[in-house]
């Protein structure tokens, strides 16, 4: 459970700086009131009203407000994961906005870094040199020609990989040639197609480049991230607790499996498992305008409270 902390004062909660209401709607300018300082609240909120009831649930129930989620660093929950004081926790619930559907599971990645070499030289020399930009085309063309595999059904995993180019960085000017590209490569990977099917595809196509181009220098590839892929089936927890405390609220929720990865990954990778996803509607996520609707935000509060009575015995 993650974001900013509100304040309760006289009864009456009280909003972070920076956002504001606007016909029944929470506006934040640059976001967040959607992504998720609502789900912060809510989470504070249902943690402060169990409080006195502790002694007559079962289990713990703890608060994660991370603010470093979008750098991809999630520095909160890797501190939390390997503080010895905390207590492990057996699942968690991520409030990513959106109201129709529960987020059960995602994609994973493997991300890579490629520095493509080439002898520099002079655009105007008389001497003709395969540039390291026309070679670093050539590795962009083979990998977006790369074959990936569908969606595996037998797998219970609906959505396929995905490999995209990310960046592409060398050269200035006109007159020089570089002697080195600097691309990124964003493999999006599935129980099917996992981290090491990911660098196999890539390497294979790094070497078809240094075969059909060769250079004085070989082809670097470094991989900078892996996260695997995750999917809760319906009756594995939190998941069944949160899609049966919206149906009992009389809400039509459908688990889904996202494509983006998210926080959920990284405590996949724990063995911890996660939902991502169930808040309130939403408009321009991310945008300079985006902004959350109140009107839903009992019927969410509501529905993780049960939720979380469900799964404390409570």
């Amino acid at each position: 459970m993650r974001g900013h902390r509100p304040v309760r004062r006289r009864g009456r909660l009280v909003v972070p700086a920076g956002l504001r209401r606007h016909r029944g709607r929470l506006a934040a300018r640059p976001g967040g009131a959607a992504d998720s300082k609502l789900a912060a609240a809510i989470f504070c909120h249902i943690a402060a009203d169990l409080a006195p009831r502790a002694e007559s649930l079962h289990g713990g129930l703890a608060v994660l407000l991370d603010v470093d989620e979008h750098t991809g660093g999630f520095g909160g929950a890797r501190a939390y994961l390997t503080d010895p004081r905390a207590a492990r926790p057996a699942g968690v619930m991520i409030g990513y906005p959106g109201m129709d559907e529960v987020v059960v599971g995602g994609r994973g990645l493997w991300r890579a870094s490629i520095a493509v070499h080439a002898p520099s030289g002079h655009s105007g020399s008389s001497k003709t040199v395969i540039g390291a930009i026309t070679r670093a085309a050539h590795l962009v063309r083979l990998l977006d020609a790369a074959e990936l595999p569908g969606a595996n059904t037998g797998l219970r995993f609906p959505l396929p990989p995905k490999l995209s180019v990310t960046a592409f960085h060398g050269g200035q000017g006109f007159s020089v040639t570089p002697d080195r590209v600097d691309i990124n490569v964003d493999v999006r990977t599935t129980p099917g197609f996992d981290a090491h099917d990911a660098e196999t595809l890539v390497r294979k196509a790094v070497a078809e480049l240094d075969a059909a181009l060769p250079a004085p220098v070989p082809t670097e590839v470094a991989p900078v991230a892996t996260w695997p892929p995750f999917r809760l089936a319906e009756d594995e927890q939190p998941a069944a607790a949160l899609l049966n405390a919206a149906t009992e609220a009389g809400l039509t929720v459908r688990p889904k499996t996202a494509g983006p990865s998210n926080i959920g990954n990284l405590l996949a990778g724990e063995g911890i498992p996660a939902t991502a996803g169930f808040g309130v509607p939403y408009e321009g996520l991310h945008g300079i305008d985006e902004r959350a609707h109140l009107a839903e935000l009992p019927q969410v509060y509501a529905v993780y409270q049960r939720a979380v009575l469900d799964l404390l015995g409570g």
